[in-house]
């Protein structure tokens, strides 16, 4: 978390302050934004990778008091306006198309803005998983759930116990119920009340109309900003049954106990 303030530079309005990045993931908050931050992203990985890297950034919802711009050699580019309140709203840019510029905008009382955002880099393949534009609902092949098994942050057999639709962020809330865990990157899936059960829930598109069904699933997916999105989620006796198949013919890309 970087945590820059405006009031420091309070007779120098025009003032442009570098702040570099090392991180993967965080967030970047200004306080009392005046003038103008050069937002540096520079993760402790070689140069060499960098035009693999794909860079998501998720602005507070009460951000507030700057524009965010994707700059170039001197070029501005609008990402987020001051004052937008998209919710939920993820932007997201080729490492290599520019670095983050946030200018202040005339404020009577910077005293009550704060401008800020999450962000994340990740490497091109995962990014287009998370927003496919084509085919966002699109089942999964038997390649494409077996990969997935091996390379997604959560994979868990688990049963649809309700869904929330919130129509203003375009979204559904899936909420498991967990019957087995296979792995988790982040501690979305806990055990909840007496009875010792693992829940948890996962957010996908509203689009994709995901209703409460009978039977088991094999849930897959990454996590995006804290939050677990879908990926993969075949019924768990069709993972079965394309596990086994993978297995006789020596093809499955990793070993996981399917039952």
């Amino acid at each position: 978390l970087s945590s820059p303030s405006g009031l420091t530079h309070e007779s120098h309005r025009k003032d442009v302050e570098q702040v570099y990045l090392r991180c993967s993931e965080g967030s970047i908050e200004w306080m009392y934004p005046t003038g103008a931050l050069i937002v540096n992203l520079r993760p402790n990985i070689s140069p060499a990778s960098y035009k693999h890297l794909t860079v998501c950034i998720k602005p507070f919802k009460d951000s507030a008091g700057a524009n965010i711009y994707l700059e170039k050699t001197g070029e501005l580019k609008l990402l987020v306006r001051d004052g937008d309140r998209s919710p939920s709203r993820v932007y997201c840019f080729g490492y290599d198309q520019g670095g983050l510029f946030v200018e202040a905008t005339p404020q009577q009382d910077i005293s009550r803005k704060i401008t800020g955002f999450q962000y994340e880099l990740m490497s091109r393949g995962i990014a287009a998983d998370l927003h496919t534009a084509s085919a966002p609902c699109r089942p999964c092949s038997d390649t494409e759930v077996l990969l997935a098994v091996c390379t997604s942050d959560f994979v868990i057999r688990g049963s649809i116990q309700n869904v929330t639709n919130e129509a203003e962020e375009q979204e559904s809330i899936i909420h498991v119920g967990v019957n087995k865990l296979y792995r988790q990157k982040s501690k979305v899936f806990q055990l909840t009340g007496e009875s010792g059960n693992w829940k948890g829930q996962i957010k996908t598109l509203l689009e994709c109309g995901v209703k409460p069904g009978d039977g088991d699933f094999l849930f897959t997916g990454r996590m995006h900003f804290g939050e677990a999105r879908l990926g993969c989620a075949p019924r768990f006796k069709d993972f079965q049954r394309m596990y086994k198949e993978a297995k006789d013919k020596g093809l499955n890309p990793c070993e996981i106990g399917p039952d």
